[in-house]
């Protein structure tokens, strides 16, 4: 089992249809598989002669760009291992990435290179048009790919300032896209429109699901809501990756023109969605599929199916065709949430003892609260370390965030607890305004209106922007932080 081997996927998609597109850009260039192909196995030659091999780490560190694809195909055809670095990371942070997985070379886009050569890891440094400028090496290239090797390392998000690196096999990769054609079902049709960053699981999901189900991605360098509706408008788009922020972005900026019906699914991942969001989604016809996964899981493993999407709004779902999932609590109650599958990563990079922590018998444990309803539908209730115990009493900030979500003139709401000596902790929010005349009273009140006293946030802060990773999800820590800083100055 531990050398199953497939054919080498690209080389795959360029035989059977070499005329295909893979990569549609913003531009209106076209890349087939064939051309993909090309580009390609010349870049892992030439990568060769820079004395990349088999084996070693190579940190990628760029934003959404051709360029960045083909290095990842490239180092596939050397057996090397993507390292994918956050463009939006500190030098400190960057530094501390490539030192604990062991990079040996840095592939840097060259709108990066002037700020990459400044920072600590300059001396493993190499601009894609350095390694173009090089000649081709006469190198074995692989035909097969072994599902149980190593092909990336993605760092966890770092939401919680703790991030580790989760080693993906080829296989983890592969059975992560095959979970999701079989739930979301393929059309010769389809187009998936990538905004998220190809150096996170989730844009890099679809970058692989490209040639395992030869199909072309819709590629984009950021995120920018009128280009990705007039994508999905005109471009023939018919499917999306989004996280909450994105959909509440689109939702603004449509207006009141409904999505065509030739765009069959926005798959919107990233944490508990509010209820009002889902509604304004339905409303413009955004066949919303939310979706539940994590780094450690290769991208999705639980997903709304088109049947249930209507029936069962606001729950992520039933674990795909090849995970499993429990909840370690009663049927209906609030637990940890552990999955299994052929998608699970094995563990962390050189962290023993985490990756003993995280595993019990083979389930991963998330570090994810939710809970199953009657009919096994899971609902995410928050993040472990998010929850907010008060008097004894479990607040979930998210329930409190869609609360605050339905006030008119709220753009963005984040909660976090802070300590008290009377209750342990006191939720509070930090919320960004559309409307400058909204205060903090006419918040409270509505508030007040639908959930109990001691959910009801103590304080509210009103900031211009909530901090955010870049997968755009909040980064609760650093709101703590702040508050800190508050408690501080007072």
């Amino acid at each position: 089992m531990s050398h199953e081997t497939i054919p080498h996927w690209l080389t795959k998609q360029a035989e059977l249809v070499p005329d295909a597109t893979a990569f549609e850009l913003a531009t209106g260039e076209k890349v087939s598989f064939f051309e993909l192909q090309q580009k390609s196995q010349s870049f892992a030659r030439k990568l060769s002669q820079a004395g990349v091999k088999e084996g070693m780490h190579v940190g990628l560190l760029s934003p959404n760009h051709l360029s960045m694809a083909v290095a990842i195909h490239a180092l596939s055809y050397l057996g090397a291992v993507a390292v994918m670095l956050n463009i939006r990371l500190t030098n400190a942070e960057l530094s501390f990435q490539i030192e604990d997985a062991d990079v040996e070379k840095v592939l840097v886009h060259d709108d990066l290179r002037h700020a990459a050569s400044e920072m600590t890891f300059a001396d493993k440094i190499q601009a894609f048009s350095d390694i173009e400028q090089l000649e081709e090496s006469i190198v074995h290239l692989k035909s097969e790919l072994v599902l149980n090797n190593p092909f990336t390392i993605i760092y966890t998000s770092g939401t919680t300032g703790f991030p580790k690196g989760v080693v993906h096999t080829y296989g983890n990769h592969w059975w992560s896209a095959i979970a999701s054609a079989l739930n979301l079902g393929l059309d010769k049709q389809d187009k998936w429109l990538c905004a998220l960053p190809l150096f996170h699981v989730g844009g890099l999901s679809i970058l692989l699901r490209s040639v395992i189900y030869g199909m072309p991605v819709y590629l984009l360098e950021k995120f920018e809501a009128s280009v990705v509706n007039k994508a999905i408008l005109e471009k023939g788009v018919t499917i999306a990756s989004v996280v909450t922020v994105m959909l509440q972005r689109l939702i603004a900026d449509q207006g009141d023109t409904p999505y065509p019906h030739s765009f069959r699914c926005m798959l919107l991942g990233g944490g508990p969605v509010p209820l009002p969001l889902l509604k304004a989604a339905k409303t413009l016809n955004i066949p919303v599929f939310q979706t539940y996964g994590m780094t450690e899981t290769s991208s999705q493993i639980v997903t709304l199916s088109a049947a249930d999407a209507l029936e069962k709004t606001g729950s992520a779902g039933k674990p795909l065709i090849p995970a499993q999932l429990y909840i370690d609590a009663n049927q209906g109650d609030v637990g940890d949430i552990y999955v299994k599958g052929p998608m699970v990563t094995s563990g962390y990079y050189k962290r023993e003892q985490a990756t003993k922590e995280s595993f019990e018998n083979g389930w991963l444990r998330t570090g994810d609260l939710g809970r199953l309803d009657q009919d096994g539908f899971l609902y995410i209730v928050d993040r472990r370390h998010d929850l907010i115990i008060s008097g004894g009493e479990n607040i979930y900030p998210s329930e409190i965030e869609s609360v605050l979500y339905g006030v008119t003139g709220i753009n963005e709401a984040a909660v976090v607890g802070k300590e008290d000596p009377e209750w342990g902790q006191v939720p509070v929010a930090f919320v960004v305004r559309s409307d400058s005349n909204l205060e903090q009273n006419d918040i409270l009140d509505h508030v007040s209106r639908q959930l109990a006293g001691y959910k009801v946030p103590k304080e509210i802060y009103f900031v211009d922007a909530l901090p955010r990773n870049a997968t755009n999800k909040v980064m609760r820590y650093k709101l703590v932080t702040i508050l800190d800083t508050y408690s501080n100055q007072s």
